[in-house]
């Protein structure tokens, strides 16, 4: 499984620090000191009271890295528009995009029973280029729970919290939240 964590500060590079530790393919999209510092010296994760540093590939250059399984998108809602192309440079044909963001998400009225079915989140997707281009039936929710910091570049400070909670649009159960919840748990 290939999941690429796209937006390394606090919680990415929380998320991509466990995920490598635990062995996954993982891969992040960074940039600026950050990067810079994470190409040369690893990430550094500060977690209950112990300390790691995880060699994970990162890049500013998502298409380098190839089709994903699923790209955890861990930006500012307001940030996410400008990179939507570049996003989808990581997705195939079954890739999943999970949006750790923070705020209403864009895909919020998919599937949803009822007369705002299909209704687009304008506030958060002003010209819809979420909604064209990463497309809804990708989109796999996520509440974030950990509380995270970055107190310089190329390091993690996990504070408090471990959980993310993964669902369905539509509440349903899926294959794909269940592999993914299964590594994230692991």
């Amino acid at each position: 499984m290939k999941i690429c964590i796209y937006g390394a500060g606090a919680i990415g590079g929380f998320l991509g620090a466990r995920l490598a530790q635990a062995g996954v393919d993982v891969s992040l999209v960074a940039r600026g000191p950050h990067l810079v510092a994470m190409r040369a010296h690893g990430l550094k994760l500060y977690s209950a009271g112990n300390v790691s540093i995880c060699q994970v590939a990162c890049t500013d250059s998502p298409e380098e890295l190839g089709i994903q399984d699923y790209v955890i998108v861990c930006l500012k809602a307001h940030a996410v528009p400008a990179v939507v192309d570049r996003i989808a440079t990581l997705c195939g044909e079954h890739t999943a995009v999970v949006p750790a963001v923070n705020g209403v998400p864009w895909w919020y009225f998919h599937r949803l029973d009822g007369p705002y079915e299909g209704r687009r989140v304008a506030s958060v997707d002003r010209d819809g280029k979420q909604w064209d281009v990463l497309t809804p039936q990708r989109a796999i929710g996520c509440v974030v729970y950990p509380s995270c910091a970055v107190p310089e570049p190329g390091v993690i400070e996990h504070i408090d919290g471990d959980r993310f909670t993964l669902g369905e649009p539509s509440g349903e159960k899926s294959e794909r939240v269940m592999r993914l919840s299964q590594v994230l748990r692991d």
